[in-house]
This record gives C-alpha cells, sequence and structure tokens, in this order.
C-alpha cells in the first residue's frame, strides 16, 4: 500500500507540476509590456513548479512515504499559491483593470486544473480517494470540460483564414460540451445512475470522443511546429493540450479495467 501510495503520488506531481509550470509560462507569455511585476510573478512560479518537477524525477518508487507525504504538502503549496496568482489576474481582468492576451476562461481554466491538482494531493496524503464509482463520474466531468475549453481555445487561436480546421475546432466543442452536459446528468442521478453497464456505455462514448480530439490536437501540433499553418498557438501550448488529452484517456482505461470484466463487456 505504502508502495502505492508514492506511485500515485509520483505520477501525479509529475505530470502535473509540468503543468503547472507551463501555465506560468503561458500567462507570462500573455502579459503586456507593462505588466511587469505580474510577469515577474508569473517568471517566479515556473522556476518553482521547474523546481518541483525536477525534485520529483529524482525521488523512486522507494522513496519513503512520509517522505513522500511532505513532498505532496510542498507540491500542495506552491500550488495554493498559483492558484492564487491566477484567480488574482482573473479579476484583473473582469473587472477592467488590465488588458492581457490570456483569454478570462483560459486563466480560470488554469485554475480549475490548479484546483484540482490540489485536491488530488490532499486525498492521496490523507487516502481518501473517491469510491470508483463517484471517480469515474468526477473525474470525467472535470475533464470533459478541460477538452471543450482547449477546443474553443484552439479555435479561437487559430488564424480566421485557416477555415477548415477552425471549423473542426467549432465541432469539437459542441461536441464535447454535450459530453459534459450528458455527464452533469449522470452525476445529477446517482447513484442510481451507477451501474456498471451505465458506467461501461459512458466511458466508451467518451474514449471515442477524446481519441479523435486527441488526434486533432496531434495533427495541430506537429503542423504548427512545421509552420505549416497560420495561427498565434505557441507550440508548446499544443502539446501541453495534447498531453492532457492522453492523461484522459489514460484515465479512462483505468477506471474501465476496474469494472467487472463481464458486465464491462455487456456495456459495450
Amino acid at each position: 500500500m505504502t508502495t502505492l501510495f508514492v506511485e500515485r503520488s509520483l505520477d501525479e506531481v509529475r505530470f502535473w507540476s509540468r503543468i503547472m509550470k507551463e501555465h506560468a509560462l503561458f500567462l507570462r507569455l500573455g502579459f503586456t509590456v507593462d505588466q511587469t511585476q505580474l510577469a515577474q510573478e508569473a517568471d517566479r512560479y515556473y522556476r518553482m513548479f521547474e523546481e518541483i518537477e525536477e525534485k520529483s524525477q529524482q525521488l523512486s518508487v522507494d522513496t519513503d512515504s512520509e517522505q513522500m507525504a511532505r513532498f505532496n504538502m510542498e507540491a500542495y503549496h506552491a500550488t495554493a499559491h498559483i492558484w492564487s496568482f491566477k484567480r488574482k489576474v482573473l479579476d484583473l481582468i473582469l473587472t477592467c483593470k488590465i488588458i492581457t492576451n490570456n483569454y478570462p476562461l483560459l486563466v480560470d481554466h488554469t485554475s480549475r486544473e490548479a484546483a484540482y491538482f490540489m485536491n488530488r494531493l490532499e486525498q492521496l496524503n490523507k487516502g481518501t480517494l473517491d469510491p470508483v464509482p463517484d471517480a469515474i463520474i468526477n473525474e470525467n466531468v472535470f475533464f470533459l470540460r478541460v477538452m471543450a475549453d482547449h477546443a474553443k481555445f484552439i479555435g479561437h487561436l487559430l488564424d480566421p483564414s485557416e477555415r477548415d480546421l477552425v471549423a473542426q475546432a467549432a465541432d469539437f466543442s459542441y461536441q464535447f460540451d454535450q459530453l459534459l452536459f450528458q455527464a452533469v446528468d449522470l452525476e445529477s442521478m446517482r447513484p442510481q445512475s451507477q451501474t456498471v453497464p451505465m458506467l461501461g456505455q459512458f466511458l466508451d462514448t467518451n474514449r471515442v470522443s477524446v481519441r479523435s480530439l486527441r488526434d486533432f490536437k496531434k495533427t495541430a501540433h506537429e503542423l504548427i511546429e512545421a509552420c505549416r499553418i497560420r495561427s498565434i498557438i505557441h507550440p508548446l501550448l499544443a502539446d501541453h493540450t495534447f498531453r492532457e488529452a492522453e492523461r484522459f484517456l489514460l484515465i479512462i482505461d483505468m477506471f474501465e479495467a476496474s469494472l467487472v470484466p463481464e458486465e464491462r463487456g455487456k456495456a459495450k
């Protein structure tokens, strides 16, 4: 059990500390030249999470559980600080005190991911992970919204002349909005909705759509890096969204494997 705690903790910290580091960079790039104080604060968070990411790579599954728990709390407190920074930036934007090149929804999006990371770390340290049926719905509600946001960001950061890609991004935005609404409906119907066949079908439907979006993101990233499409999308942002789709697919696969095999088969 100790090894599993360390393994899960390292997986979460390694993945999300990199995401938090990149969030700091994206916010930094969005600030205008006169917003030096905000830019410096973003730089500080970039270095903070770069250090946490490097530390996580130095640990192994043989790490003492108490040491791992302390490191989780170090990552937790750093994430709490960047969450507060993101919410401050969002407040400045929404009250028209600053104008940046980051959409308010993008800033909110990054703060939701920070809150998610904090919650995961707290659950790991307390040993209070959600029961599988609850976790399946909760994780899908969270990640489906993330995927819907990504489609919107891509569509709005592509050059308007990239009409086909813009239309594809809009289609994905609509598709994931609908999947999110369905997930919220399933959430409000629980526990009655948490039958194995229903959850199995829920995961299968989401997997198909996430794979399709993941492939779209992969292609977009390759085209951006090769300078073959017109956009204002940073190549790292394209890769960032691709990795989060990959993460979602891994979580879906993990959940499906946890369902009773024979019942899971009936749900397909």
